[in-house]
């Protein structure tokens, strides 16, 4: 049954979508008596776009965050919050950031933090003297201090990441981190206490299970995994995380599948999409849906998949 057969189905239409029930079907959460420091919703790729169901349903996915009786204190947004920006003239990149703000002002009264997704760049060459040229306009448009950037809370250190960066020949683009980034990275891990626990946030996965069926990765005979899949630089990034015990667990979109890798003790969490298989149901097996994960203050974490009710 796809998405429309659902609706009608079910009788849903306007604003009886905002009531639409989310299930929970990953999770990894235990019975604890651990106190709680913070729980997040993490919404990933909404691709937002004009026409079509992107905004009635990235809304109703809001509206039942903010109604969950165990409500998160914060929502990440991971990335590609608009359809795609690169190829797209201004007239429809300033339409589809526009349908951010209006859900943005409407919907959403818990605090957010945000990164960029490789669809939310806008890089046609010709408007490159243009202040908003490249991540500049993402970076506006989502509140940011810098295309990546730190903070702490609730005993908790976050850092967010910039994972999409032109490719050496100047094509768009390859998962990454320049090294500037990396600089900045690794200094700020070796400032940070060796007991206060870390926590990584970037719109592509740094290391995703998933990344091997987004595709047809095995039609050559052997594995190929695109470097626009997952970092190309994971093994350099690994061995980072390797040196700092306290990393913990690194959270990302981008492949629109769900998966958990669990790899030097440190849990990466790739969360499936709000979009699905932009927003034609499900993509492979992963539902459209969003994450919760509770971080503790003992430097532990659980997460809870939650899945739209339609396929």
């Amino acid at each position: 049954m796809n998405r429309k057969e659902w609706i009608k189905k079910a009788g849903l239409s306007g604003a009886a979508l905002a009531a639409t029930p989310f299930t929970i079907i990953a999770s990894d959460k235990k019975k604890r008596t651990l106190n709680r420091a913070l729980r997040i919703a993490h919404i990933t790729d909404p691709h937002l776009h004009e026409g079509g169901d992107s905004e009635a349903w990235t809304r109703t996915c809001l509206r039942t965050i903010h109604s969950m009786e165990d409500r998160p204190d914060v929502i990440f947004n991971g990335g590609d919050t608009i359809n795609d920006a690169l190829r797209q003239p201004e007239e429809s990149v300033t339409e589809q950031w526009s349908i951010w703000n209006r859900i943005r002002e409407e919907e959403i009264s818990i605090p957010m933090v945000s990164c960029i997704g490789n669809h939310d760049v806008w890089g046609l060459p010709e408007v490159s003297g243009d202040p908003r040229y490249a991540k500049n306009w993402a970076v506006r448009q989502l509140g940011l201090s810098n295309r990546y950037y730190d903070f702490e809370q609730n005993g908790w250190h976050f850092i967010v990441l910039d994972s999409t960066h032109r490719q050496d020949d100047g094509s768009w683009y390859i998962a990454r981190l320049d090294e500037e980034q990396f600089s900045w990275l690794e200094a700020k891990l070796n400032e940070i206490p060796s007991n206060r626990p870390v926590f990584i946030f970037s719109h592509i996965p740094i290391m995703c299970a998933a990344s091997f069926f987004d595709g047809d990765n095995e039609e050559t005979g052997n594995w190929v995994i695109p470097g626009q899949w997952v970092h190309i630089d994971a093994r350099r990034i690994v061995e980072l995380f390797y040196r700092h015990k306290n990393v913990k667990v690194c959270i990302s979109g981008h492949i629109h599948l769900l998966d958990k890798v669990v790899y030097n003790d440190v849990t990466y969490y790739c969360n499936g999409a709000v979009s699905g298989n932009w927003w034609k149901g499900n993509y492979h097996q992963t539902q459209p849906g969003f994450a919760v994960i509770n971080l503790y203050e003992n430097g532990t974490f659980d997460r809870e998949y939650l899945a739209y009710g339609w396929q």
